[in-house]
């Protein structure tokens, strides 16, 4: 039985493409569009969670994440 399970996608630009990273999972794919990034970083996922022992499933799992931002001083 299938489940589903929510991952956190941070996508950048980088020259002409875009590349995802899943930080939980510390999976990567890239894209020519945010949209094809996003798509290509959940197929990655899908294929690690697919082949990948039990074990470094749970080694690399980060459960807590928290993206944010910050405001620094630049001189």
């Amino acid at each position: 039985m299938k489940t589903k399970r929510n991952f956190t996608a941070i996508i950048e630009k980088d020259d002409d493409m875009y590349v995802a990273l899943c930080p939980e999972l510390d999976v990567a794919s890239q894209g020519k569009s945010v949209e094809e990034a996003r798509k290509n970083l959940k197929e990655a996922i899908e294929l690690f969670l697919e082949t990948a022992e039990p074990s470094e499933i749970r080694e690399r799992l980060h459960s807590e994440l928290f993206v944010t931002q910050l405001e620094v001083d630049v001189v």
